[in-house]
C-alpha cells in the first residue's frame, strides 16, 4: 500500500504533474502510515509521536530517512518497552526506514544542551499523534535551552567545518553538504527559528533581514537544488546526494537538458548547479551577517573610524560605507572596497549592510564602468599588492564582482572540465593557479618550491604572471583553440590597463604557450640537444623562460592534488635548466655534453675507489647516444653495478630509491631478447607499479641496458628495502626463464572513464633529425595498457629506444621513440596504427 502510493507520487513527479509538492506529499503520506501503525498498536495516550529534522518541517525527499522522536512522560516499563519494539518493527515492515529515538523531556533537554546537532534536529518538529500537552511542554523546554547567540556561533563553525570537508569535491559536489548546497539554506532558517525571527524566507523579508526580491531569489535557488536532489534520489534508487559522474548524464537528460554547441547536456546542467550554489553562498554570507547583527546588536556607540570620504571601519574590524548608495552612483567604489580590505589588515570583512549594497550594485560594473581609468587602476593595484592578492580575488569572485569586471571570466564560472585530470571547474582551477603563483612570492613558503620561490623573488613584475594565470584557460568552452582565443583576450585586457607593450606581449605569449613546456618535458627526449634547441627558439629569452616555467608549475599543480608529483617536477626542472644553459651559452654543444657527463661520472666513481681502467671495458660497449641520454649519476650507478659483469650470463636487475625523491629506479641488464620490454611491463603491472619513464639502450655487444622509473600506483608507502630485494630477485628470475608471455587481462575502467570515455589517438611523426619516429598515444589510463602497447611493438618488430609515460588523472598521454624497417612502409604503418587503436579500445 505504501509502496504503491510512493510509486504513484514518483510517476507524477517524473511526468511533471506535481513538482516540489512531492516533498510535502511524501511527508503527508508517511504521516498517515505512521499514525495507522501507532493506532494499530494501541499506544498509551500519555506519550507522543513527533516528526523531527527535515521530516519535521514537512519535507521528505524520496529516499531520505524518516526521523521521529517518541516522547515519554517518564522512564518506560517493560510493557511499554515491548510495545515500542513492536511499533518500530512495524515501521520497518511497512517500508519506512525510520531514524528513531525514545526519550523523556529531560533527556531531550540534556542531549540538546550538550550537542548542537541534536538541538537542531529537535528544533524542527511536528506532533504526529499522541499527547499534545506533552509535546507543548517539550517545545517550551527546548526553546529555553537555546541561546541564540551561542547557537549562531555553533552553526557557523559547523558550516565552516562542513565546507572544508567537501572542498575537494568540486566536480562531484554534494547537493546537501557542499558550499552553496541545501544545508547552507537550512542553516539560515535554523538560526532564524532559534532566534524567533521567522521560519520562512517571506517571514525574514517581513522582518527586514532580506528584501522580497532576495527572498524570491533564494526560493528559486532552493527549488533548483531540491529538484536536482529529488531527481537524483529517484535516478539512483537510494539516498544519494552526490552528483557523481555516474549520474550526471542521465540526470541531465531526465531534467530536459540537451547538448548545445560545444557543451554537453551534463555540462549545462552542472553549470546551472554551480551558478545556483554560488548565489546561495553569497546570500548565505549576507544573511549570516544580518542575523548576527540582529541577534547580538553592537553597542549604540558604533566606534566608527573614518578611512576616507566614502568608507569607515566599524568596531575596528568591519568595512562600512555610511552612504549605502555610493556603489550605485560610483561603481569604482566597488573595487575600492576590495583594495581597502587588502591594504588594511585589521579589517576582517565587510559590514552586513554595506555587503548587501555592494552585492546589489554589482550589475553597475558595465562596459562604461570597465572603461573608467580609476576602476582599471584599482584592479591593477589589487594585483600589484605585496599581500592578500588571492584572498581579494576570491572574495571578488564570491560576490560576483570578478566575473562582472572580466566578462570572459564570468562566462566560465561553473564550467565543467571532462578531460579526466582537471578535478575543478574552470573558474576554480584558474583561481588555484593564481594562488599557486602567489605562494611562490611568499617568503614564508619558500621551502615548498625553492627554485620557483627564488625565480619569483627575482621576477620584476609578478602581476604579469597573475594576469597570465587569470587568462590562461579563460577561453575554454567557446570552441576552437582556447590558448589562441585567450591570447587575444589577454592582450586586449593588458593594453586597456596601460601595461607596457612588452608586458602585454609577454602575458599574451604566456597564455598562448602555457601548455608547451609541459608537453615538451613530458613527451620529448630532453637529453637530445635538438629538442632543447627547438624549445629555446620558441622561448627566445630568459625572461620568457622563467615566466613560462613558473606558470607551468602553478598550472599543473592546480589541476588536481593527484596530478603533480616529483617526477613531473624533475622533468620540468631539467628542461628549465637545459634551456637556461643553452640561452646563456653554457655547454650547449653536443660533444661537450657527452664529455662533461663522462667526466662527472668518473669523478663519482673515484669516490668509490674504482680506478678508471676497471670500467673501460664496460664503457667501450656504450655509444655516444648512451652518454647523451643518461645523467652522470645514472652512468656512475650503471657502471658500479656492471663493470665486473660486462658479459653476464644471467640477467642483472638492480633497484634503488629514485633520485627524484619518489618511487624506485630499476636497471635491467640482459642479453637482448624478443619481447623483453613486454615482459618487464607485465612484471611491474603484476606488483601494481606504474612506469613513468623507460630508457631503452642496446650495447655494442648486444645487451639490453634498460632503466625504469616506477612508482606504486595506489600511492601506498611500501617497505622499500624488502621491495627492492623482491624486484631484483623476481624480475631476474622471470627474465631468465624464456616462456610465453602471461595472458592479457580485460582491464577495469575507472568511474570517470566509464562515463566520459576517451577516444584513443595514435600519431607517428619523424623526430627533430629524422633518425627515429615518435609514437604519441592518448588513451584512457587503465591496468595493462603499457603491456598492450609493448606487445604491438614487438609484433611488428619495432625497436623501442625510450618511453615517457604521462598519466593525467584517468588520461594517459604516452610518448615512445621507436625505429624499425616496418616504419619505412606506409601500408605497414597504417596497419600498425589500426591494430594498436583496436587494442587501446579494449
Amino acid at each position: 500500500m505504501l509502496a504503491a502510493a510512493r510509486t504513484a507520487l514518483q510517476q507524477r513527479f517524473l511526468d511533471g504533474n506535481i513538482g516540489l509538492e512531492l516533498l510535502r506529499q511524501l511527508a503527508l503520506l508517511t504521516d498517515r502510515h505512521l499514525r495507522l501503525a501507532w493506532k494499530s498498536q494501541k499506544m498509551p495516550a500519555d506519550i507522543a509521536l513527533i516528526a523531527v529534522g527535515g521530516y519535521g518541517r514537512c519535507q521528505l525527499f524520496p529516499h531520505s530517512d524518516v526521523d521521529i522522536l517518541i516522547l515519554l512522560p517518564g522512564p518506560p516499563d517493560e510493557v511499554l518497552r515491548g510495545k515500542l519494539e513492536a511499533l518500530i518493527g512495524i515501521f520497518w515492515d511497512i517500508g519506512l526506514e525510520t531514524g528513531h529515538s525514545v526519550r523523556t523531556i529531560d533527556e531531550c533537554v540534556d542531549m540538546a544542551s550538550a550537542d548542537i546537532t541534536v538541538q537542531t534536529n529537535m528544533l524542527e518538529s511536528r506532533l504526529l499523534c499522541g499527547k499534545r500537552e506533552l509535546y507543548g511542554r517539550f517545545k517550551r523546554k527546548l526553546q529555553q535551552t537555546i541561546n541564540p547567540a551561542a547557537f549562531l556561533r555553533g552553526k557557523c563553525l559547523e558550516q565552516q567545518e562542513r565546507h572544508s570537508r567537501h572542498q575537494e569535491t568540486n566536480l562531484e559536489p554534494n547537493l546537501k553538504e557542499s558550499a552553496g548546497g541545501l544545508r547552507d539554506l537550512n542553516t539560515i532558517l535554523w538560526i532564524s527559528r532559534a532566534a524567533r525571527l521567522g521560519h520562512t524566507w517571506l517571514e525574514l523579508a517581513r522582518r527586514g533581514l532580506i528584501t522580497r526580491e532576495e527572498a524570491s531569489a533564494i526560493s528559486r535557488h532552493e527549488k533548483v537544488l531540491e529538484t536536482l536532489r529529488s531527481n537524483l534520489h529517484y535516478l539512483a534508487g537510494r539516498r544519494e546526494d552526490r552528483l557523481l559522474f555516474d549520474h550526471q548524464t542521465a540526470l541531465a537528460k531526465q531534467l530536459g537538458f540537451t547538448d548545445r554547441g560545444s557543451k554537453r547536456a551534463s555540462e549545462r546542467m552542472m553549470q546551472r548547479y554551480y551558478l545556483t550554489a554560488k548565489s546561495v553562498s553569497q546570500l548565505n554570507t549576507i544573511l549570516l551577517q544580518n542575523l548576527a547583527l540582529r541577534i547580538s546588536p553592537p553597542p549604540h556607540s558604533r566606534n566608527l573610524v573614518p578611512i576616507n570620504k566614502r568608507f569607515v571601519v566599524i568596531r575596528g574590524e568591519l568595512l562600512s560605507a555610511p552612504d549605502q548608495r555610493i556603489f550605485e552612483r560610483d561603481p569604482c567604489s566597488i573595487l575600492e572596497a576590495f583594495a581597502l580590505l587588502q591594504q588594511r589588515h585589521e579589517i576582517k570583512g565587510i559590514g552586513a549592510e554595506t555587503l548587501r549594497a555592494l552585492w546589489r550594485a554589482r550589475r553597475r560594473i558595465n562596459p562604461a564602468a570597465r572603461r573608467d581609468p580609476r576602476m582599471r587602476a584599482q584592479f591593477m593595484a589589487i594585483l600589484r599588492s605585496p599581500t592578500r592578492v588571492i584572498r581579494e580575488l576570491r572574495r571578488m569572485h564570491q560576490y560576483d564582482i570578478l566575473g562582472r569586471y572580466i566578462p570572459a571570466f564570468g562566462r566560465i564560472v561553473g564550467q565543467m572540465q571532462h578531460d579526466l585530470y582537471h578535478v575543478y571547474t574552470v573558474d576554480e582551477h584558474i583561481l588555484k593557479v593564481v594562488r599557486n603563483l602567489r605562494r611562490f612570492a611568499v617568503p614564508e613558503l619558500a621551502h615548498e618550491f625553492p627554485l620557483c620561490s627564488r625565480l619569483m623573488s627575482e621576477f620584476s613584475k609578478p602581476e604579469l604572471l597573475y594576469l597570465a594565470g587569470l587568462f590562461h584557460d579563460i577561453a575554454k568552452g567557446r570552441g576552437g583553440d582556447h590558448s589562441e582565443l585567450g591570447k587575444v583576450d589577454a592582450h586586449r585586457f593588458c593594453k586597456a590597463h596601460g601595461l607596457a607593450p612588452e608586458d602585454c606581449d609577454l602575458v599574451a605569449w604566456l597564455v598562448e604557450q602555457h601548455l608547451v613546456m609541459s608537453a615538451t618535458a613530458q613527451k620529448q627526449d630532453l637529453t637530445d640537444p635538438d629538442v632543447v634547441r627547438s624549445f629555446v627558439d620558441r622561448v627566445g629569452d630568459e625572461r620568457h623562460l622563467i615566466a613560462l616555467y613558473l606558470l607551468t608549475v602553478a598550472d599543473i599543480r592546480g589541476t588536481s592534488p593527484k596530478v603533480w608529483n616529483a617526477w613531473k617536477a624533475q622533468l620540468l626542472e631539467n628542461l628549465f635548466n637545459a634551456t637556461r644553459r643553452m640561452l646563456t651559452g653554457e655547454r650547449s654543444d653536443r660533444q661537450d655534453g657527452q664529455r662533461g657527463r663522462q667526466e662527472e661520472a668518473m669523478a663519482r666513481l673515484r669516490l668509490y675507489a674504482i680506478p678508471d681502467t676497471e670500467y673501460q671495458k664496460f664503457w667501450q660497449q656504450l655509444d655516444t647516444a648512451y652518454f647523451l641520454r643518461h645523467e652522470a649519476q645514472e652512468i656512475a650507478w650503471h657502471t658500479r653495478q656492471l663493470y665486473k659483469l660486462v658479459d653476464a650470463q644471467k640477467p642483472v636487475v638492480r633497484a634503488r630509491l629514485s633520485p627524484i625523491g619518489e618511487g624506485l629506479q630499476v636497471m635491467v641488464y640482459v642479453a637482448d631478447q624478443k619481447e623483453l620490454f613486454s615482459r618487464i611491463c607485465s612484471f611491474f603491472e603484476s606488483i601494481s607499479f606504474d612506469i613513468y619513464e623507460a630508457r631503452i639502450h642496446t650495447t655494442r655487444h648486444g645487451y639490453a641496458l634498460d632503466t625504469f622509473h616506477i612508482q606504486d600506483s595506489s600511492n601506498r608507502q611500501p617497505g622499500y628495502r624488502d621491495l627492492i630485494s623482491y624486484i631484483e630477485y623476481e624480475l631476474a628470475e622471470r627474465l631468465s626463464k624464456a616462456g610465453p608471455l602471461p595472458p592479457l587481462t580485460k582491464p577495469r575502467l575507472s568511474r570517470q572513464l566509464r562515463h566520459f570515455p576517451i577516444t584513443p589517438e595514435v600519431d607517428i611523426q619523424a623526430d627533430e633529425r629524422g633518425t627515429y619516429r615518435v609514437l604519441s598515444i592518448v588513451a584512457g589510463d587503465r591496468s595493462g595498457l603499457l603491456s598492450r602497447i609493448s606487445r604491438m611493438l614487438a609484433a611488428f618488430d619495432i625497436n623501442l629506444h625510450s618511453a615517457k609515460i604521462s598519466t593525467l588523472g584517468a588520461r594517459a598521454e604516452d610518448t615512445f621513440v621507436i625505429s624499425g624497417s616496418a616504419l619505412s612502409n606506409p601500408k605497414t604503418i597504417v596497419r600498425f596504427e589500426t591494430e594498436l587503436l583496436n587494442q587501446l579500445r579494449i
